[in-house]
């Protein structure tokens, strides 16, 4: 990224937030940890001055007339306590945080990154572990994410690279398998890619948890094909699986499972505690990643995930290598998560470390169509794999979750990690062989 100098203006006063570190033997210690806003929420202005050097989608030709200039000329600017909460929306809570939607300034969704210390992102090592976090998605509609995932980002946010003398403190760094445009580069052909693993993308009507597994280590710039940008194939030529090997329980046919209300079996108008096991093939945390196990708890109950019901893909509650090539052979999608190493290679990310991001956003681009409703919008909805929830699609525009649900929020709490049953209280025994058959 390019305007990254560390602003002084502003004192960086990051949120604390509580995690608890689990093992079977000595139950959970607590830990404190903090959250940072990423950089592109940020201000960013001439160092020593007040000027903006990003406004009304362009750049400041007096600060920015080249990549190298802007570097050395701009600074991303610290957020104190007031300003999370007022001008981002987010409030600490007990044990968590809440990330409000809209703030009445009209800014418009946040992602924020836990850190260990002020200047370096929390690494998390999750091979042959189990994470949980507590969300709370009940009011969050159509056309809206509230998203919980894992990067394999730089531990320093890159800083002293490229003139990025900001670091993690001021969020900066930020990579995922969609290879995402750095808001600093001008080149709109260039993007930085990184391994995925989303714990919990969700609103109140779908949800779905996907690993992305990619050819690269740590944080990757790529340029033209191997961002994976263009049509006509391009999306699966790139460094990563963009796809990723989505299990969403709607698209896998049980359409009772998860939605607002007591009929649903995960009744996501009320608090969820959400358990990922990353399970390995030996039992030990040297062995290849072979399974990811979801299981939910919510008021007091023990819910596994549910069992696919699409034909060839039947029984499958959990990923796996073989649900992920009989789910991508079923709705004649491109493997592009076996092409990209599939768990094994998941799993060695895993174990070298990533950092949590926590997040609620909008759509721009396809709406969230590709979470809660059909997709793509070029193929009809009875085609299998086609339809990821029961949204329509009519509601989810940026412009009318805007509009009609400004007071959206979602509440993240309770983040625990460690052995494989030890973060939650009713006890569910790991599984060295899935008793799954296809």
């Amino acid at each position: 990224a390019l305007a990254q100098q560390a602003g002084t203006v502003v004192s960086e006063q990051q949120p604390p937030i509580e995690l608890q570190h689990c093992t079977l033997a000595g139950g959970c210690q607590a830990e404190q940890a903090s959250l940072v806003l990423d950089a592109n929420w940020r201000w960013v202005h001439n160092t020593g001055g007040y000027k903006n050097c990003y406004e009304n989608g362009a750049w400041n030709a007096e600060f920015c007339p080249n990549e190298t200039a802007c570097r050395k000329n701009c600074a991303v600017e610290g957020v104190d306590s007031a300003g999370y909460i007022n001008n981002y929306g987010v409030q600490a809570e007990p044990d968590g945080v809440r990330l409000k939607f809209m703030t009445e300034g009209g800014n418009v969704g946040s992602r924020l990154y836990v850190t260990e210390g002020q200047d370096a992102y929390k690494i998390f090592k999750l091979l042959n572990r189990e994470f949980t976090i507590d969300v709370d998605t009940s009011t969050l509609e159509c056309g809206m994410n509230g998203a919980a995932y894992f990067i394999e980002m730089d531990r320093l946010g890159g800083k002293g690279r490229d003139n990025n003398e900001a670091g993690a403190k001021f969020g900066t760094g930020y990579c995922d398998a969609q290879c995402p445009n750095e808001k600093f580069v001008f080149d709109s052909n260039k993007g930085i890619c990184c391994v995925e693993m989303d714990i919990w993308e969700a609103n109140n009507r779908a949800a779905a948890w996907t690993p992305h597994p990619c050819s690269t280590v740590g944080p990757t710039k790529c340029e033209g094909i191997d961002c994976g940008y263009g049509d006509n194939g391009e999306r699966w030529k790139g460094f990563c699986d963009k796809d990723g090997c989505d299990m969403n329980s709607y698209r896998m046919g049980a359409h009772d499972f998860y939605g607002p209300g007591p009929e649903f079996t995960v009744d996501s108008s009320k608090p969820l505690t959400v358990v990922t096991q990353f399970l390995t093939h030996d039992g030990t945390d040297n062995g290849m990643l072979s399974e990811i196990i979801r299981v939910y708890v919510q008021d007091g109950k023990v819910v596994g995930h549910a069992n696919s019901s699409i034909p060839n893909v039947t029984g499958h509650s959990s990923v796996t290598d073989g649900f992920c090539d009989a789910q991508k052979a079923a709705f004649g999608d491109f493997n592009h998560h076996q092409a990209k190493g599939g768990l094994q290679s998941m799993g060695e990310t895993l174990k070298r470390g990533m950092v949590l991001s926590l997040s609620v956003w909008d759509d721009f681009s396809t709406h969230m169509k590709w979470l809660d409703s059909k997709f793509p919008d070029n193929q009809e909805k009875e085609k299998l794999g086609v339809t990821r929830g029961p949204c329509d699609g009519t509601t989810s525009h940026p412009e009318y979750v805007r509009q009609h649900h400004r007071n959206a929020y979602v509440t993240y709490k309770n983040i625990k990690y460690g052995e494989i049953g030890s973060t939650f209280s009713s006890r569910v025994h790991r599984r060295l062989e899935s008793s799954v058959h296809v």
